[in-house]
């Protein structure tokens, strides 16, 4: 089995990286048969993404070199092929986002936990939910909405109060975030092959952000959301505790 390994900048996982280094003869990612992520969610994420990039994305084996580390396995120096050829195996397909902003860019981009919706002022955004063409909801008060994948409903999601989507659910989450109008709207599920469109009411004078992931654009008037299938993402964990034990562990969290 050839491995590369990526590391965050971070002091603690360099210090990791380079203990690694000096144990496992580790290759380019081109050349590799599995990507050992060293960090903590946010450069998993990074490095999911930088896998997208190419046709074939590599199966990912993240370490916990940063802070929660939901996403991440244990920091572990020995038996490190061991693992990896036990490992649990979990694919993810990413949402796509194309939004079109105010001056009618279109920008696409993928996420794989969320893509938000955000009040960028301090006046509340107007927002009109579309599901598969039909008008659901003609204007949403609120200081945005989110679309959550299963591996991302224990993010940004869950901070929202939207709810905890077991990984093999083939389902999204609609949430909204601090609604004003309606007041009681709490969200909705959708199935996985909808597509979701948002139209921003009064858009240059209550102007509003798209975020995908980590990769924001800024004054949009319309966004579209739909999972991507086209694109599969192979996570692997240590089976004694892998992505969805995490996750359903997460609905019984005091």
């Amino acid at each position: 089995m050839k491995m590369a390994l990526m590391v965050s900048d971070s002091h603690v996982a360099r210090a990791g990286g380079d203990r690694l280094r000096e144990q496992y003869g580790f290759v380019s990612v081109g050349e590799a048969d599995v990507v050992v992520a060293l960090g903590g969610d946010g450069f998993l994420l990074h490095c999911l993404h930088e896998a997208m990039r190419h046709a074939d994305p590599k199966p990912m084996f993240g370490m916990n070199r940063g802070t929660v580390g939901f996403m991440m396995n244990d920091f572990r120096e020995g038996q490190l092929a061991d693992r990896i050829a036990a490992a649990k195996t979990f694919v993810l397909h990413p949402l796509q986002m194309t939004a079109t902003t105010a001056s009618g860019r279109v920008i696409t981009s993928p996420a794989i936990n969320e893509v938000s919706l955000l009040r960028e002022t301090r006046q509340a955004a107007k927002i009109g939910i579309a599901i598969d063409g039909k008008t659901r909801m003609e204007e949403l008060i609120c200081d945005g909405v989110l679309v959550s994948t299963p591996a991302g409903s224990t993010a940004y999601n869950l901070s929202a109060n939207g709810p905890i989507l077991p990984l093999e659910a083939e389902l999204l989450a609609l949430t909204p975030i601090s609604p004003f109008r309606p007041r009681r709207w709490r969200g909705a599920l959708l199935p996985a092959a909808s597509q979701i469109e948002f139209e921003v009411r009064e858009a240059r004078k209550r102007p509003v952000s798209a975020v995908a992931d980590q990769m924001e654009v800024r004054d949009v008037a319309h966004v579209k959301v739909a999972m991507d299938r086209s694109i599969a993402l192979e996570l692997l964990f240590d089976p004694e505790y892998a992505l969805d034990d995490r996750i359903s562990l997460e609905q019984f969290a005091s």
